[in-house]
């Protein structure tokens, strides 16, 4: 297991600390769990720009188009 040390400005260790207590979980939890959802989300973004040309070929240019035709 790797290990990550980051400085957080003193507003945004407030946050993070009442979000800790809030959820019960410890900051590192917290970072963890943080980072892989913005990993992710990353990832959705690049498969998402990687689909776009195909989906507008389809012209399929919005979400809601997507949603539309597949319900």
């Amino acid at each position: 297991m790797g290990t990550l040390t980051i400085r957080l400005d003193d507003k945004l260790e407030r946050e993070l600390n009442r979000l800790a207590k809030r959820q019960r979980k410890t900051k590192s939890e917290l970072a963890r769990d943080l980072l892989r959802r913005h990993l992710l989300i990353r990832q959705l973004d690049d498969i998402r720009d990687q689909l776009r040309p195909y989906a507008e070929a389809a012209g399929r240019l919005t979400d809601e188009d997507f949603f539309r035709d597949i319900s």
